[in-house]
């Protein structure tokens, strides 16, 4: 459903939605074209929960994010020109091409780091939710993570510690079952997780939590406002998980569009395969908000496909100017390196 938004805002959340999702599928085609190599995620098919939750922080707040952390970027603001060049390893991306897929970090958005390593962020959030506790700054750590980093020990250690000294710090677990599994609250079981559901773990540590349908972009704005209201006002840490349907695409090895987005699939899936018509049909965030803003007479197909073609627009342009970005100098390789 849509969320309780100025019709503006909520074309905003579809323009990003957009973005993500063609930047994605493009980001696809460049690793088949051997543009770059090594592994990647995307982020296809959580759209709605990045959107919305992101759309809820201000402007100083913090952000730690994952390995499928493109689309948390872009919907922060990221220039999708420069995450193209980070994840090419080129010398005008985000992190000068060192970071690559995984690690694209953007300070001055408030992502201080994005990692590859399974619950490595949730202790590094729990550290900055310390630290803006301590210097009194009222500002909020946004933490992304997967149900696997749940398995983690790092996890309950840094639940504990947030939960402990009252931390300013939003737990948010993207739960993205395996594809054919449902969606709906409290469904989801994971196969080498004995805490079920996955709310029961940050509960033992007495923070309030809560499962919501990472599809509907009200319910994931309506949480996340909610939770970090509280936050502000000094009510300690907070845990949703939000629990999404796995792109058919994603299932394999490597990411493959089974069929190019367009608006026209909000209507008609026929052009999917077969064996993923059913997650375009009813599981797809994107294709679901662009239905309910048409139904809701939010806007009219001509709109979306004008916004539509923006956006593929944007993400031609921005694809360009990574493609034209020149290769780091090898000399630049010690450089801007910490420990």
């Amino acid at each position: 459903m849509l969320p309780d938004l100025p019709r503006e805002r909520l074309l905003d959340f579809c323009r990003r939605m957009l973005l993500i999702r063609h930047f994605e599928e493009r980001l696809i085609a460049l690793h088949d074209a051997g543009e770059f190599r090594g592994h990647y995620h995307v982020y296809i098919g959580q759209e709605a929960t990045g959107v919305a939750a992101l759309s809820c922080l201000a402007a100083g707040d913090y952000i730690f994010t994952t390995h499928r952390n493109h689309g948390h970027l872009l919907a922060r603001g990221a220039d999708p020109g420069r995450v193209f060049a980070e994840i090419l390893g080129r010398r005008d991306g985000y992190n000068k091409g060192k970071g690559g897929s995984f690690h694209v970090a953007a300070a001055e958005l408030g992502f201080l780091q994005t990692s590859g390593v399974v619950a490595g962020v949730i202790p590094l959030a729990t550290g900055t939710a310390y630290a803006a506790k301590a210097l009194g700054n009222r500002r909020v750590t946004l933490c992304f993570f997967g149900d696997g980093a749940l398995e983690e020990g790092a996890a309950p250690e840094a639940l504990n510690l947030a939960s402990l000294w009252k931390l300013p710090v939003l737990f948010l677990c993207e739960n993205n079952g395996k594809y054919g599994a449902g969606r709906a609250a409290g469904t989801a079981q994971s196969e080498s997780m004995a805490a079920y559901p996955l709310t029961d773990l940050p509960r033992a540590y007495k923070i309030p939590a809560r499962e919501v349908d990472g599809a509907d972009a009200r319910a994931v704005y309506a949480a996340v406002s909610e939770a970090i209201d509280e936050i502000r006002r000094g009510a300690g840490p907070r845990f949703i998980e939000t629990q999404t349907v796995r792109w058919p695409g994603g299932e394999t090895n490597w990411p493959a569009v089974p069929a190019p987005t367009n608006l026209a699939l909000a209507w008609d899936v026929s052009a999917v395969p077969e064996k993923a018509r059913e997650w375009y049909r009813v599981s797809d965030p994107l294709l679901i908000l662009l239905r309910e803003l048409v139904e809701r007479r939010m806007a009219t197909r001509d709109e979306l496909a004008a916004l539509e073609n923006e956006v593929k627009d944007s993400i031609a342009a921005a694809a360009r100017f990574a493609l034209a970005s020149p290769y780091p100098d090898p000399e630049e390789a010690p450089k801007d390196v910490f420990a």
